[in-house]
């Protein structure tokens, strides 16, 4: 008879997998701040995405200081991060074009500052977080979209 080995606790696991993800890819809380800080330098100064941004983030770094706890908990599982992503975007001035132009910057910076193992998982998630805020703009506009169709604000005007 075997003796049934102790189950890690939620605090626990989420730790072992944190360190399984960091032996792995490399990622780190600093490696997060630095992608993060590079990126938004980018939106910012970008044409399409920095007047949006502009015209509703004032002080920057408490929206940093957040999007570190987001990428923290969506790249190492860590749990910091505990906001609402999905209400913060449906009524933005966004569609397709700009959330392929939010993961190209995205991308850039993390191949900049980044290992290929840590850019293979950062962007699998942004990738995975852009699709499912562009379904939720989207939707706020009736626009319900099926596999492989993106969302474009023109076709939703005209619907409307």
């Amino acid at each position: 008879m075997s003796i049934p080995q102790a189950v890690a606790s939620g605090p626990e696991r989420r730790e072992e997998i944190t360190a399984q993800i960091v032996a792995q890819t490399g990622i780190t809380e600093v490696m997060i701040e630095q992608l993060v800080r590079a990126f938004y330098t980018k939106v910012r100064a970008d044409e399409a995405l920095g007047p949006i941004f502009a015209a509703r983030i004032r002080d920057w770094e408490p929206h940093l200081q957040q999007m570190f706890a987001f990428w923290s908990s969506v790249a190492l599982m860590t749990g910091r991060y505990h906001g609402t992503p999905m209400v913060k975007h449906m009524r933005l001035p966004v569609d397709a074009s700009h959330f392929d132009r939010w993961l190209a910057l995205f991308e850039q910076t993390a191949r900049e500052l980044c290992r290929p193992e840590a850019v293979a998982h950062f962007m699998e998630r942004a990738q995975r977080i852009a699709s499912s805020l562009e379904m939720g703009v989207a939707g706020t506009h009736g626009v319900i979209l099926g596999k492989g169709e993106r969302f474009g604000r023109n076709k939703a005007a005209a619907a409307e």
